[in-house]
């Protein structure tokens, strides 16, 4: 009997992937790639939330535990995941660059605000009024590092490419069956596909589509990722992604001219060079009303949990998300109270 079945290979799925092996625990994992959120996401960590100079959620604890975590599987796994990259906030009036010099002042943001204005000097882009720093920020290959370590479980015979059956899943006092698997527990990590999860579909998740373009631009030679109405950041050489978009009403994974629409728009008051669209990727986030995980305990099944809702910032979160989980299934440790299931448990349960 294995101790762990896991539904969903994205962040989710990979970053609990790694805690259960650390914590010698045996598992296989069924996925059918049909959520591509985790692989087409820009992949940048950064803790500030830059539309409002604002701390996103918990995020100084989540990236003392993301970045070792990333770390250990570039070594593991040899490959390249972690890209120092610099985050520029491009103002565009004097009023948010006051703004950010305030922000700077709080106890909060002082370690991750530089408080020096930074002036443009790449003249393909627009940025008369010159830029903010963000600091200790930087991307993750996420693409990268869903394939490779879906390479890792398949040469470790531990991974089905299937879609799941919950017609086929039996639930037993101690234990799960799944066709021939069988486990202690079960953890569902399947981004937006939780919609259609029967054991949890009370929670209140939403879709948020996103789409990016990438584009070619041999003039630009900019190595720092900048974030105006939308990010352009750096790739590889003269290719940068551009996005995101926020779409709450379509829920397909295909890209739409209307989005390539607007991030070309917005792309356009800014960038100043010749440029030549090359790719539009989309995903579906899976987002939550009250802006926080899906982690915890399913409250009937006492064998069954869930590991979801991680938005726009899944690289900061997994992590730190993944291993507050294993320490509740294995040493019965509490969650954080944000992001315990237990908010919305209540309500649905015991109303």
């Amino acid at each position: 009997m294995l101790d762990y079945l896991i539904v969903g290979l994205g962040l989710a799925g990979t970053s609990l992937c790694e805690q259960l092996e650390k914590n010698n625990k045996t598992f296989k994992v069924i996925s059918d790639a049909s959520q591509t959120s985790s692989i087409v996401a820009g992949g940048l960590y950064n803790p500030v939330i830059l539309k409002r100079f604002t701390m996103a959620w918990n995020a100084k604890e989540q990236l003392q535990k993301a970045i070792p975590f990333y770390t250990s599987i570039e070594k593991k796994l040899n490959i390249k995941l972690n890209y120092k990259l610099p985050v520029m906030r491009r103002f565009a009036s004097v009023e948010e660059q006051n703004l950010w010099f305030e922000a700077c002042d709080k106890p909060q943001l002082e370690d991750f605000l530089s408080p020096k204005l930074l002036s443009n000097s790449n003249t393909g882009i627009d940025a008369p009024l010159g830029y903010g720093e963000v600091l200790d920020t930087g991307r993750i290959d996420t693409a990268l590092l869903i394939a490779a370590y879906k390479k890792y479980l398949l040469s470790m015979d531990v991974f089905l490419q299937e879609t799941f059956d919950f017609d086929a899943l039996q639930i037993e006092s101690a234990c799960i069956s799944y066709k021939s698997i069988k486990a202690k527990r079960i953890v569902f990590a399947e981004g937006y596909g939780l919609k259609k999860n029967p054991f949890f579909e009370y929670l209140p998740m939403t879709s948020t589509k996103g789409e990016y373009l990438t584009i070619k631009a041999p003039e630009l030679k900019e190595t720092s990722a900048i974030k105006s109405s939308i990010f352009l950041i750096p790739w590889e050489k003269d290719y940068y992604r551009v996005g995101a978009t926020y779409k709450w009403k379509d829920i397909t994974n295909l890209p739409t001219e209307a989005s390539k629409s607007e991030l070309v728009e917005k792309l356009d008051k800014f960038l100043k060079c010749d440029y030549e669209i090359v790719d539009q990727v989309a995903g579906i986030r899976p987002t939550v009303t009250d802006r926080r995980p899906l982690v915890g305990r399913h409250p009937v099944n006492d064998n069954m949990f869930v590991l979801n809702g991680f938005g726009s910032r899944g690289v900061m979160i997994a992590p730190y998300a993944s291993e507050q989980l294993v320490n509740l299934m294995e040493r019965n440790e509490e969650l954080h109270p944000e992001m315990d299931i237990e908010r919305f448990t209540k309500k649905h349960f015991k109303s």
